[in-house]
């Protein structure tokens, strides 16, 4: 029987929920496996995300180990492709997840991590076909590469009933699908004082349609305080902010959301799958897949035009009844890496 070493790196919430399921799919393959090949699982925080909210009570709610080891590097958004770097300079085969994402706009550094990541990958695992051609385009051995679906919806299938349970306080004061939910997180949007000023501006006239929850990222918070619209934003009595939620807490708010707005990236793909419309407050997205099942849409955040068409198109239609699922977003992408990892570990060492 063979032993292989894999050594997980995570830092940020999306990571949090892509890990979790797959360190569970290989525990259960090696308690259940007659294949000649085990795993030892090893677990890496670079600690992106510090706070108890961020980042202990992620752990503790989806059921993550303690890390092996705890960098606590701070907010570093490089760790991904600093992990795939020392690996490759000590001859590591790296597996990237979530492989061939691409928004096309290279000002965000996620993109240029995810280029570079895959460029030093030899297994890398894609949540769509598209993304599988694309990385064949960019010249990637199409041998090296595995459409097996999007872990972070293996995440969602496992935490959503027991999240529906354990709803948040503000949920239950409001009606099902008659709020929007709110995120706002990257320096675009937020870094620029006059920028920020102008998104709360349109917050503020959604407000007077429906109940907006915001859970309000620690250095969003900041970023608003020092603009003076976190004082506006706590008269407005339609205006729930909250401290930033566990994963369980938001997964239920999203759920039961009539809208989301955000600029993170996982949200748009858990909205999707939710049957959550979701306005994204960027011009490029790299889940285009959210976009052609109609359940996303782009709006220019520098617009206020362009995002309250967005909004007011989303609240014409009737409320979802359930979500789209692009091929492979079926809970079973984690049992799909692993049976790669098996195939590559047979064949490839």
């Amino acid at each position: 029987m063979k032993s292989v070493g894999v050594l997980h790196v995570v830092g940020t919430r999306p990571n949090f929920m892509k890990v979790a399921p797959l360190m569970r799919a290989i525990e259960v393959h090696n308690r259940l496996s007659s294949d000649s090949v085990t795993f030892r699982q090893r677990l890496v925080h670079t600690g992106q995300h510090y706070s108890p909210e961020m980042s202990a009570v992620f752990f503790d709610e989806l059921g993550l180990p303690e890390p092996d080891s705890y960098l606590d590097v701070g907010p570093d958004v490089n760790s991904t492709l600093a992990a795939a770097l020392v690996a490759s300079k000590l001859h590591i085969p790296v597996a990237h997840i979530e492989s061939g994402l691409r928004s096309g706009d290279r000002q965000m550094p996620e993109e240029i991590n995810r280029i570079l990541t895959d460029r030093l990958a030899q297994i890398l695992f894609t949540t769509s076909e598209a993304a599988s051609r694309r990385l064949e385009a960019e010249g990637v051995p199409s041998a090296w590469t595995h459409f097996v679906g999007n872990t972070m919806i293996d995440c969602l299938e496992d935490c959503l009933p027991i999240a529906r349970k354990r709803m948040p306080a503000v949920q239950r004061q409001l009606e099902a699908r008659e709020y929007a939910l709110l995120t706002l997180h990257r320096p675009s949007n937020v870094d620029d004082p006059e920028q920020l000023q102008a998104l709360i501006e349109v917050v503020t006239r959604v407000s007077q349609r429906l109940p907006v929850v915001f859970p309000a990222h620690l250095r969003t918070r900041g970023r608003l305080e020092a603009c003076g619209a976190l004082q506006a934003l706590e008269r407005n009595a339609s205006v729930v902010l909250t401290p930033p939620l566990g994963y369980l807490g938001f997964l239920s708010l999203l759920s039961g959301a009539r809208l989301a707005m955000t600029d993170s990236g996982g949200i748009q793909a858990e909205a999707c799958v939710l049957g959550t419309p979701c306005v994204t407050l960027r011009t490029t997205t790299e889940w285009t897949e959210t976009l052609e099942a109609g359940s996303n849409v782009l709006a220019d955040p520098y617009s206020q035009s362009a995002i309250e068409e967005a909004v007011e198109d989303c609240l014409r239609r009737r409320p979802p009844t359930a979500g789209f699922r692009p091929e492979r977003w079926d809970g079973h992408a984690s049992a799909r890496v692993v049976s790669a990892m098996v195939d590559w570990a047979t064949d490839g060492l």
